[in-house]
């Protein structure tokens, strides 16, 4: 029997693997640096990596069948940089727990997400594989912007392979279900 949640329970792992790895290529940073503009599609490594932590609420939310992702960006920004690494880590594993539950059955469902032309329904799956493709984008735009900061941005694809996985995601890949 095939395990369907084990690829999307990977990509959860490698997601909170990836967030914990560049959140600590940040550590150091002081405030003034997480702020200070910089290229990208946000206008700093604040506001890069709120908006991934946000837009993980809002998703996580909807798949939990929460509030579909009501007030959400009506939080205020998170300053700090551990503060935002500690609720972004969070977030990663309630995505991780729930993928490791996920079956077919759930993959087909629907969930809603309220937009602001209303609400609107797309499946689990669906929704799983935008969540994941939009982490992916926003974290290596996090990743120019942290070397345009002056600090060399880890390697991020070293998961899967073990031909080069690294070894801070052992511990995520060996992970039992």
């Amino acid at each position: 029997m095939t395990d369907i949640s084990k690829p999307y329970r990977m990509m959860a792992l490698n997601n909170a693997w990836a967030n914990a790895t560049l959140y600590g290529a940040m550590t150091p940073m002081e405030a003034a640096v997480f702020a200070a503009p910089r290229p990208g599609f946000f206008a700093s490594l604040k506001a890069t990596m709120n908006h991934i932590h946000q837009v993980d609420l809002f998703y996580i939310d909807a798949l939990e069948e929460g509030g579909v992702g009501r007030g959400v960006y009506d939080r205020p920004l998170i300053a700090n940089v551990a503060d935002l690494a500690s609720a972004q880590a969070e977030a990663d594993m309630r995505l991780a727990r729930l993928c490791s539950a996920l079956s077919a059955a759930t993959l087909a469902q629907t969930r809603q997400t309220m937009r602001p032309d209303g609400p609107c329904v797309e499946t689990v799956e669906a929704l799983l594989l935008h969540l994941f493709q939009h982490q992916i984008h926003h974290r290596g735009q996090a990743h120019v912007q942290l070397q345009e900061a002056g600090v060399s941005p880890p390697q991020l694809d070293e998961f899967y392979l073990d031909f080069d996985r690294a070894p801070s995601a052992e511990a995520y890949f060996n992970r039992p279900a």
